[in-house]
């Protein structure tokens, strides 16, 4: 793929300060990206060394004008090279150096994905076997559930650091269960930045797992229409979250846990259901779901076809929905995901596309990368870790009907946007 406005020069045209295109594959050539501006002689040796006669550069994007054509590259005085020692093999160059450990740190993270993959999975058929179970067993259900809750809460309030990461697709058909686990995540997400006592934390998770219990009694024509509800269907709906209170007292949740299943929906500006509460009359463990719920609900709604990226979902909630919900809480979830959250398509300052994979919350501004390369298959997708790249920064998210279409099912195939934390190898991930 060409660059727009790119010349092609001579080989011993190059020098530094030019921003050039090395049209070779990403394992062909030992820098970071196949295309970068020159910044020292040491790079200049190595793209010489790479076999091209000719390169391309961007004019608008380089620091210098080419050499001119003709003029031989600087060599060393023949005396000078006479009195070097004869050397037994070159050393590897600073860029090769600098590739190899980056492809190492990319085969570190993409086994920890795939690790992290293997724990969400089984998290979400955890929750399908308390779901299904919970009216036939429901001591065994109520007991997996506070298991599965004390392993979430231990590790992400324990854990030094928190990354989140967006799944693919590949989750063994356990999708309907992914909403109460995104909400759950996210709610934990905030709980941990606004310093949630532990024994706060777990009513608060319960809570928001079953958040949605109150479904069990809105017929399936209801809760999977894809048409506007009509104003019966729409209150018959409205009804779940004092149905799921009742479900929970029944089950012998907590009054606590029982509040966040009944108010959820409440909204700041006490436009919410069912009671229509106003402000700090919510109480605080419902407003940190009642955000988290929001914005999955943007980002994977019951009809596909409407779902907004995470970017807009998160821009939509602050620019035009924030009387909505707890600005201080809001502001909190705002940072924990970064301006790009995870699964955002975004244009870094080199010109490159690529998707947040990860973000660390303690630096969202600084998230791992995947980045769209045609020469390097989808599954060995390079990953960029943006706090190692000085030089470089997003630009811009970018809506994907405004990505070509090869480019958008390189980065993301995936439907439904999907988050699980990884509280680092020392924090226990849940079973």
């Amino acid at each position: 793929m060409n660059m727009p406005d790119s010349l092609r020069i001579s080989i011993d045209q190059l020098q530094v300060g030019l921003y050039v295109h090395l049209d070779l594959k990403w394992f062909e050539h030992p820098f970071a990206f196949s295309h970068f501006k020159i910044k020292n002689e040491e790079q200049l040796k190595t793209i010489r060394g790479l076999g091209l006669a000719t390169v391309r550069y961007d004019p608008a994007l380089s620091d210098a004008p080419p050499l001119p054509a003709g003029a031989p590259p600087s060599a060393p005085e023949p005396e000078e090279a006479a009195a070097r020692p004869p050397t037994a093999a070159p050393e590897p160059s600073a860029e090769l150096l600098a590739k190899r450990a980056m492809m190492a740190r990319i085969k570190a993270q993409r086994d920890d994905a795939a690790r992290i993959e293997h724990a969400f999975v089984n998290t979400a058929k955890a929750i399908r076997d308390i779901e299904k179970n919970l009216f036939s067993r429901p001591a065994d259900s109520l007991r997996q559930a506070n298991e599965l809750i004390t392993g979430i809460v231990d590790s992400i309030l324990a854990a030094p650091e928190l990354a989140i990461h967006v799944m693919g697709d590949k989750m063994g058909g356990e999708e309907v269960y992914y909403h109460s686990l995104n909400v759950t995540m996210l709610a934990m997400m905030i709980a941990r930045d606004i310093k949630l006592p532990q024994e706060v934390a777990g009513p608060l998770a319960m809570g928001a797992l079953m958040h949605d219990v109150g479904h069990k009694n809105i017929p399936d024509k209801i809760l999977n229409k894809l048409d506007p509800l009509s104003h019966a269907e729409k209150n018959l709906y409205e009804m779940h979250s004092q149905y799921g209170a009742d479900i929970g007292e029944r089950l012998g949740l907590s009054a606590v846990s029982n509040a966040v299943i009944r108010d959820h929906h409440e909204t700041f500006d006490g436009a919410g259901y069912p009671r229509g509460l106003k402000g700090e009359a919510i109480g605080v463990l419902a407003r940190i779901v009642s955000i988290a719920n929001f914005y999955d609900e943007l980002c994977n709604p019951m009809n596909i076809a409407a779902a907004l990226t995470p970017h807009e979902a998160l821009s939509m909630m602050f620019a035009k929905l924030r009387g909505k919900f707890d600005p201080k809480l809001l502001q909190v979830f705002i940072r924990c995901l970064g301006v790009y959250p995870p699964g955002t398509i975004v244009q870094l300052s080199n010109g490159v596309m690529g998707m947040v994979a990860t973000v660390n919350t303690l630096k969202p501004m600084k998230p791992i990368v995947a980045i769209y390369d045609a020469s390097v298959p989808r599954d060995e997708a390079i990953l960029v870790d943006m706090e190692r790249e000085s030089d470089l920064n997003i630009v811009k998210a970018i809506r994907p009907a405004q990505v070509p279409r090869e480019i958008y099912h390189y980065l993301s195939p995936r439907k439904r946007v999907s988050y699980y934390f990884d509280a680092g190898a020392a924090g226990a991930a849940p079973p």
